[in-house]
């Protein structure tokens, strides 16, 4: 069977186009801080009185994780066992009160304006941060972004206008003021109505707690997962609230309501035992990089071969939520990837049960439903010799993310052809500096590099850098930039001056050999 990929651009543009950009951008603020968050949730999860090894040196003595530093100083005050300041409050108050919030604020001021936005944004939380009395994340991500893009206009003011040899002071100077006026403004001004915010959202989960109506929260994330709606809402709303929650209770479900792997597994499952064709041959191995690597966009082309699956993963995400409901049992920090190695590791003994019991119970109902659901089509598909097209389905998750996936790829049989975009242009000059861009410059960017790198390995090339990054992040000094081709244009905006090539599938373009054959071309080297 011939397959014919035909190339498309998202145009932009439509409510979900603004809301998956929206969440990019969320998203973009808070993963390349994970690994932070990981650490405060490991020192978390060992040191506190309730955890594994408890220690109030490191954790912090009496109940300095929730009354915060000024709590902790006031009951410092009333007591005379000798302890100092730093050994009452230990380090889990700090970290999620300071560091996490900046981390991200810098993270969403370099993303609009490099390192000075960067270093604005985080002046500009500081005020939001002591201006309240809860973790500032949502502030963060206001703050971070809004005073770099402050900077940005400040600076165009006077570009080319300043005399030479007062570069420096001026840059200095005005980053200083507007930092410090913003300070100030976030302080009296937005500290405590994001505070309102926070409080306002926080009750609205408590009132859907207490009202056991939070697993109906499914019914708008698992398809919100499947079409990439779920990174505004997951990253904007859920941990925020749930890093505040766990400096509340010491742990939060609301890190479960997304990254729980159970519905993808159950669905998984289901076609293993039940599917067709190419799904039933390539889930097993789907069901490893969802379940153990977190990956959970590689069990979406499943569900839209056929659509009607979005209920067996609605039913699992609901049934995981109210056992977690039923067992009051969360994490410590967010799972992300949504491993179960993660979520183990930041689940506390409390709740390790129920948050275990979630997971199987999760992926027990998606496949009960799935399993049922395929088998009642099985004899239909099979006379009409539909076992359903994956390479459609990989196509149409590509379609919703707005970006590659290497993981997607891989799915498809390694006969199915990539023509590739007409928006690519042509590799001609010397290339040493290959960089794979997409909008996290995360996990699919880096396998496809990774793909190119061994095919270079292998052909004897050397002194030919491979890479992975953001968008956001590209410089303009890559000789050759590869990409989506929903994303070639914004590649090209970012780095004029680079060749670009457009690809459908990461894993088995065939542009790769093209470019494998030109830096042999430029090395000399030779079979």
């Amino acid at each position: 069977m011939t397959t014919t990929t035909t190339s498309t651009t998202t145009k932009p543009g439509g409510a979900r186009v603004r809301v998956q950009r929206f969440g990019t951008f969320l998203s973009g603020m808070v993963m390349p801080n994970i690994a932070a968050f990981i650490a405060w949730g490991l020192i978390t999860a060992f040191f506190i009185a309730t955890g594994w090894l408890p220690n109030g040196i490191l954790g912090g003595f009496g109940d300095a994780d929730a009354i915060g530093w000024q709590g902790a100083a006031t009951a410092l005050a009333q007591t005379d066992d000798g302890a100092t300041f730093q050994q009452y409050v230990g380090l889990v108050s700090p970290m999620i009160t300071y560091l996490l919030p900046l981390l991200i604020a810098n993270t969403g001021g370099r993303m609009i304006y490099g390192e000075r936005g960067g270093v604005v944004g985080t002046i500009a939380t500081m005020g939001v941060i002591v201006g309240s009395s809860i973790p500032m994340f949502i502030g963060a991500m206001i703050m971070g972004p809004l005073a770099a893009w402050l900077m940005k206009k400040i600076d165009a003011l006077w570009e080319g206008k300043i005399k030479a040899g007062f570069e420096m002071l001026v840059n200095n100077f005005s980053a200083g003021i507007l930092g410090a006026i913003l300070a100030i403004v976030a302080f009296f001004g937005i500290a405590p109505i994001i505070t309102t915010l926070s409080s306002w959202l926080e009750g609205a989960v408590n009132w859907l707690v207490s009202l056991s109506l939070l697993p109906l929260v499914s019914i708008f994330v698992e398809p919100g997962k499947i079409l990439f709606l779920n990174n505004a809402i997951n990253h904007g709303v859920f941990t925020p609230l749930g890093v505040q929650q766990v400096e509340e209770s010491g742990k939060s479900i609301l890190f479960l309501l997304e990254s729980n792997p159970g519905p993808g597994l159950g669905i998984l499952l289901a076609y293993s035992f039940f599917g067709l064709g190419i799904a039933k041959a390539s889930a097993p191995g789907a069901i490893i990089i969802q379940f153990f690597g977190g990956i959970h966009e590689i069990y979406f082309p499943y569900v839209l071969m056929k659509p009607i699956l979005v209920l067996a993963a609605i039913a699992g995400g609901m049934t995981g939520v109210a056992v977690n409901v039923l067992f009051q049992s969360g994490l410590r920090a967010p799972a992300s990837p949504g491993s179960i190695i993660a979520i183990i590791i930041q689940t506390p003994l409390p709740s390790m049960v129920g948050v275990i019991l979630s997971v199987l119970a999760a992926a027990a109902v998606s496949f009960a439903i799935a399993a049922v659901l395929l088998r009642a089509s099985r004899k239909r598909d099979l006379a009409s010799g539909n076992a359903g097209d994956m390479s459609a389905a990989v196509a149409a998750t590509q379609a919703n993310k707005g970006k590659e996936s290497s993981v997607l790829g891989g799915l498809v049989a390694e006969g199915t052809t990539d023509t590739g975009s007409a928006t690519g242009t042509a590799t001609a000059t010397l290339v040493k500096n290959i960089v794979f861009a997409c909008d996290a410059g995360m996990g699919s960017s880096a396998m496809g590099a990774s793909v190119l790198r061994n095919k270079i390995k292998k052909a004897g090339v050397t002194d030919v850098k491979v890479t992975n990054q953001s968008i956001a992040n590209l410089t303009g000094d890559a000789d050759l930039v590869i990409t989506h081709q929903d994303l070639t244009e914004r590649a090209r905006d970012k780095s004029p001056n680079s060749q670009h090539i457009s690809v459908d599938n990461f894993m088995n373009s065939p542009k790769y050999d093209e470019v494998v054959e030109l830096v042999k071309r430029n090395q000399g080297v030779t079979e």
